[in-house]
C-alpha cells in the first residue's frame, strides 16, 4: 500500500468494515478528508450540520446497526463539539470511535491557534482508550485497539492525529523490531453463562415467589422466547425499562408497559405488588419505581458484573448472556400452577389500556399530544425504525406508541440529551435506506438542532430507495417536560422566560426545503395526516399543534408530589392545567379536590 498515514487510516477503517464516517470539515483534518475523497465512498463521508450532530449520528449508528460508529472532527472547537454525542454513547454503552485532528506536533505546547489539550478534554468520555498517533508505525495498532476497545467495552474511544503526522508516508509493513507492535483488524465475542450453582440458587428464590415480576431491559434483546417461557413458567408479570420497550410485544396480556416516571399505572402496580423480582438486562435509574427495598427478593441477570445489584438489593447475581442464562435457569424452574397473580396483572393491564385510550380521547386545546402519538401506532410500517427525542415526546412514546414486533426504537437514555432524534433518524436511514424512519421530536429539540439536520434530510433523500422519513413535531410552544418538572420537583410556577419556545412554521419550513409539510390542529385530522405522511413520495414533517397543559405525571403520583404541582399551578394564571391534573389523578383513583384547595 502506498500513500499517507491518512490513507492508511481510511484503509484500516475499511478493513474494519466501517461503512461511513460522520463528521464536519476543518483544516486540522484536511489530509484525512483528502484520503476519504481518494477512497471514493469506501467508507462514505457523511457531513452533518455540526460536529455534535456527527457524534450523535455515530452513537445512533451503533444503536441501530450494532456496529461501531465513527465520527471525525478537527482540532479545537471541532473536537469540543463532539463531547455531547460521545457522552451519549458512553452512558448508553455503545461503541463509537472518535477520530480527531490536532495542530502540528512541533507546535504542541506553544499556545498555537486552536490548540486544546485533547487528552484532558477526552480523558473521561473516552477513558477506556485515548491515544495520539505520533509515528506511521503506530497507526494500525492504535486504530485497531481503538476499534477493539470500543467493541469490547461498549464505550467511545478516541484517536488523535496531529496534522503533520496525517501527511507523512505510511508504512506498508511495520518492521519486525523492538518497540514496534504488530496488530490485526479482528475482534471476538465471548459467550458467558452463569455457573450452575448460581442458577440453582436463583431458581430457588424464584420458585418460592407467589407474585413474581420481571423487569426487562435492552440487555434481554435476543432472549424474547426465553423471557416469555420464564413468564409462563412462573405466572409472572412484566415491565420494561424505557430502552427495553422494543424488546417485547406490548400486546401480551402480562406486559404492563414501561416502568418509571413516564411509565404506566399497570407497571407501577406490578412493582408495588410483587414479592419477587427478576431483573433481566436492565440497569434502569428510576429506583423510586422499583419495589421498596425489603419488599421483594431479587435475582438479577446481566452480562456486566458491575451493574448487578447497583440499583436494587439483589439476593442472587447471575452474570452472563441473557438468553443462555435464562435457558439454563429454565431447566431448574418448575411451573407454578397458581395463576392468581398473573390474573391480577392482566386486570391491571386492561385497566391501563382503557385509561390510556380515555386520556388520548379527552378534549384538549387544540389537540392532545397523546392522541397524535397513539394514532401513529396503527400507521407504523412493519419494518420501521423509530427515533425518539428527549422531552414530552418521550412520555407519549413510552405510554402510547405500539411498536411493530422487532422494530428498533432509540432515545438518549442515560444522558437524556435533547436533540438526539434527528441525528439518530439519519443514522438509521443511512444504515438501511430501504426502511422507513419515524422521528418523534418536541418543538424545543427541533429548534435546538432538528431544523438544521432537516437540511441534511432534504439534501440526501433522493438517494434513498424508500423515501419515507416522517418527523413528528409536537408544537406546544413550551419546553414542556421541564415546565412540569418545575411544578412537581420544586413547587414553582412555570417560568415563561425560560420555558417559552418561539413560534415557528415547521410544516412550512419543510415545504421550503422541498419536503412535504402537514400541519394538524384538530383531532379529526390526525388519522388522515398519518395516512398522507406515509403515502408521500418524500420525507414529511407532521407539525401537530398540541396542548401544553396535558399533564406529564408519574403513574400513581405520591400525594406530596401532587401537592407540589398544585402549589406551582396556584401561582400561575388559570390555564386549565389544574383541571387536567385533577381529572388525570381522579382517573387513577385519587381524589385531590380538598388537597388542591389547600394548596
Amino acid at each position: 500500500m502506498t500513500g499517507t498515514v491518512a490513507d492508511a487510516l481510511v484503509s484500516r477503517l475499511r478493513d474494519w468494515g466501517v461503512p461511513r464516517v460522520f463528521g464536519y470539515a476543518g483544516d486540522g483534518i484536511d489530509p484525512i478528508l483528502a484520503a476519504l475523497h481518494r477512497a471514493d465512498g469506501e467508507p462514505e463521508f457523511v457531513q452533518a450540520r455540526h460536529e455534535e450532530m456527527a457524534a450523535f449520528m455515530a452513537s445512533g449508528h451503533a444503536k441501530y446497526s450494532g456496529q461501531p460508529g465513527v465520527c471525525l472532527a478537527t482540532q479545537g472547537p471541532g473536537a469540543i463539539h463532539l463531547l455531547a454525542g460521545l457522552y451519549d454513547a458512553k452512558l448508553d454503552r455503545r461503541p463509537v470511535v472518535a477520530i480527531v485532528g490536532q495542530v502540528v506536533s512541533t507546535a504542541l505546547g506553544s499556545g498555537y491557534l486552536q490548540e486544546v489539550d485533547l487528552h484532558a478534554l477526552f480523558k473521561d468520555v473516552c477513558g477506556q482508550y485515548l491515544q495520539t498517533v505520533f509515528a506511521p508505525e503506530q497507526l494500525p495498532l492504535l486504530l485497531d485497539n481503538a476499534m477493539r476497545t470500543a467493541i469490547a467495552t461498549s464505550t467511545p474511544t478516541c484517536l488523535i492525529l496531529p496534522h503533520d503526522v496525517q501527511r507523512v508516508d505510511a508504512v506498508d509493513e511495520p518492521p519486525h523490531t523492538h518497540g514496534v507492535v504488530p496488530s490485526s483488524a479482528v475482534v471476538g465475542h465471548p459467550t458467558i453463562v452463569a455457573p450452575r450453582q448460581d442458577l440453582r440458587r436463583a431458581a430457588e428464590v424464584l420458585e418460592k415467589g407467589r407474585r413474581v415480576a420481571l423487569l426487562v431491559g435492552r440487555g434481554a434483546a435476543g432472549a424474547v422466547r426465553e423471557v416469555e417461557a420464564v413468564v409462563e413458567r412462573l405466572g409472572a408479570g412484566v415491565t420494561v425499562s424505557l430502552v427495553g420497550k422494543p424488546v417485547l410485544d406490548e400486546g401480551a396480556p402480562w406486559h404492563t408497559g414501561v416502568m418509571g416516571h413516564l411509565g404506566t399505572t399497570a407497571s407501577a402496580e406490578l412493582m408495588a405488588g410483587c414479592d419477587t423480582l427478576l431483573i433481566v438486562g436492565c440497569n434502569d435509574p428510576w429506583t423510586e419505581f422499583y419495589p421498596k427495598p425489603g419488599q421483594a427478593r431479587a435475582v438479577q441477570i446481566d452480562i456486566e458484573a458491575r451493574v448487578v445489584g447497583a440499583k436494587y438489593p439483589v439476593e442472587v447475581a447471575l452474570v452472563g448472556d441473557a438468553r443462555e442464562t435464562l435457558a439454563g435457569l429454565l431447566t431448574h424452574l418448575p411451573r407454578n400452577p397458581d395463576r392468581t397473580w398473573q390474573d391480577r396483572v392482566r386486570q391491571s393491564v386492561t385497566r391501563w389500556h382503557e385509561l390510556a385510550e380515555r386520556r388520548a380521547g379527552l378534549a384538549a386545546e387544540p389537540l392532545s399530544p397523546e392522541l397524535v402519538v397513539r394514532q401513529l401506532s396503527g400507521h407504523l410500517p412493519a419494518d420501521v425504525r423509530v427515533a425518539v427525542d428527549v422531552g414530552s415526546a418521550t412520555y407519549w412514546y413510552a405510554r402510547h406508541l405500539r411498536l411493530p414486533s422487532g422494530a428498533p426504537a432509540h432515545v438518549s437514555s442515560y444522558l437524556a440529551a435533547m436533540g438526539c432524534a434527528m441525528p439518530y433518524g439519519l443514522a438509521a436511514k443511512l444504515d438501511a435506506p430501504d426502511r422507513p424512519v419515524v422521528a418523534l421530536v418536541g418543538d424545543g429539540a427541533m429548534q435546538m438542532n432538528g431544523l438544521l439536520e432537516l437540511i441534511t434530510v432534504a439534501d440526501r433523500w433522493r438517494s434513498w430507495s424508500d423515501p419515507r422519513f416522517v418527523v413528528l413535531v409536537l408544537h406546544n410552544r413550551d419546553l414542556n417536560e421541564v415546565t412540569w418538572e418545575q411544578r412537581e420537583m420544586e413547587g414553582d410556577p412555570r417560568f415563561p422566560a425560560s420555558q417559552r419556545v418561539p413560534d415557528f412554521p415547521y410544516a412550512g419550513y419543510a415545504e421550503l426545503l422541498g419536503l412535504r409539510g402537514i400541519r394538524v390542529d384538530s383531532p379529526d385530522a390526525v388519522d388522515k395526516a398519518w395516512t398522507d405522511a406515509f403515502a408521500a413520495d418524500r420525507p414529511v414533517v407532521v407539525e401537530a399543534v398540541v396542548d401544553a397543559h396535558v399533564p406529564l405525571l408519574a403513574p400513581h403520583l405520591p400525594d406530596e408530589k401532587a401537592d407540589m404541582i398544585y402549589r406551582g399551578l396556584a401561582q400561575e394564571p388559570d390555564s386549565g392545567a389544574r383541571e387536567q391534573v385533577l381529572r388525570q389523578r381522579a382517573d387513577e383513583g385519587h381524589d385531590d379536590r380538598d388537597r388542591q384547595e389547600e394548596s
